[in-house]
Formats: structure tokens, sequence, C-alpha cells
């Protein structure tokens, strides 16, 4: 999820519903080591250890460097408490470190699956700006913000249409983009209405036209409504 919903009450909705949160905190966000009770002070009630500073991470947490030209990545992972969660927190720092500067950032992820590795967290993080993609291009192309069915089956059903279409539409661009490079789903929208059009077009004619002209009509309607402009690669019918 978005980095908006990195707090408790969105973690125990998703907890509600059986699910797992992978989420970002805020970059200041105050992180503390779990306390380890010693044998003479067991019956304490202390939970929070050390806080947590990001630009001096123990080494014990450290999981993978990477150094990719000037820039050193070093990703840390542990479980950390949070004073406004109700729960432990798997966390993965991201820290990142100018070698020619020395300026450092960090990203803090987190997911309360406390089985979870780093590479996986960072790995299904990655995917939410792809999801927010789709999420777009079923409203936007494929009727997701449009239908007015209130029914549970009907609502399932129009859903899952929008997102196939979503699906479909870029199988369908990966084809169509070796002659159309530049295209998007709107370029395909009209491909398609067109090609349509001369099907019904061509039940209505007495006779098939020659195939020059039939490619002239072809290149003309696929190109109407079209954000780029079309192929010049001869169609055949």
């Amino acid at each position: 999820m978005d980095g908006h919903f990195g707090n408790n009450n969105a973690l125990q909705m998703a907890r509600q519903v059986g699910l797992h949160i992978i989420c970002k905190l805020r970059c200041d966000s105050v992180l503390y080591i779990p306390y380890e009770h010693t044998e003479s002070d067991k019956s304490s009630r202390r939970e929070y250890g050390n806080k947590i500073d990001c630009r001096s991470i123990p080494n014990k947490y450290l999981r993978e460097g990477i150094i990719d030209e000037d820039i050193q990545t070093d990703i840390y992972q542990a479980t950390l408490l949070h004073k406004e969660f109700a729960q432990s927190l798997n966390v993965v720092i991201l820290v990142k470190t100018n070698l020619e500067t020395n300026a450092h950032s960090h990203v803090i992820l987190f997911s309360n699956d406390l089985e979870l590795s780093y590479d996986k967290i960072i790995d299904y993080y990655k995917l939410r700006l792809q999801i927010e993609f789709n999420f777009q291009d079923a409203k936007q192309f494929w009727g997701l913000e449009d239908f007015m069915a209130q029914g549970k089956t009907t609502v399932t059903n129009a859903a899952n249409l929008s997102f196939f279409m979503v699906n479909l539409s870029h199988y369908l661009l990966d084809d169509f983009r070796q002659d159309n490079p530049h295209s998007g789903i709107l370029d395909l929208k009209a491909y398609y209405r067109g090609f349509r059009y001369i099907q019904e077009m061509l039940k209505m004619l007495p006779e098939k036209p020659n195939p020059i002209l039939l490619s002239q009509i072809f290149a003309k309607l696929t190109s109407l409504g079209r954000i780029h402009n079309a192929s010049t690669t001869t169609q055949h019918w």
C-alpha cells in the first residue's frame, strides 16, 4: 500500500480481512529494538529498547550491501517496535550513501508478516506502482468507475471484466507495438473499432473492393481517434 496507509489503522483493517500489509513508513519514524529482559528483571514490563538510528544501524541487522557506481545501498532487516502500532513490525531499511559526498538517504518499508524475507518485501512493494497503473487503466479505459450495478455478483462481474480487459489489452499491445511502437490503449481501441466498422461495411457491399482500395479504407478507418500515427504496414484481408 501507499505510504499514506503506513499506520496502525490500515494495518488492523488488513488483519480483519485476513491479509498482511506491506507499506512504507515516514523516513522520520521512531523505531525501537525490543527490550531484551535479563534474569534479574524478568518481571519488568519494559517493551522498548534502544532507538534505531538510520545513520548507524547495528551490523547484525545488515542483510545485503550493493555498490552501483558511486552509490552504496545497504539493506537492513529487523523486528522492531513503533509506539503507534499495536504489534511488532518486520522492518526493512534501505540506506543509500553517496561515496563521493557521503550524503545519506533512507527508505523504511514494513510488514506485519514477521516471517517475510527482506527481498520479498522490497519486490512486493515495487509492484505498488504497477497496481496503481492497472487501476488507472481499468477506470480510464474499461469502465471500472462507470458501471451502476449494486448487487454483489454484478459488481464482482463488472470489476473482474474491467481488469480482464486491462490484462487483455496489454497482451494485445505487445503485438500491436511491433508495427506501432509508440501506441497506447486509445490507439489500440481505435484500431479494433475501425476494424469492426470495416467488417460491418463489407457485409453491406455487393462485392468486395479491390485490395488496394480496401487497404486505403482500412488505413483510414483504423486511424480515426488515434493518438499516434498509424503504421504504414500493408494490411491483408
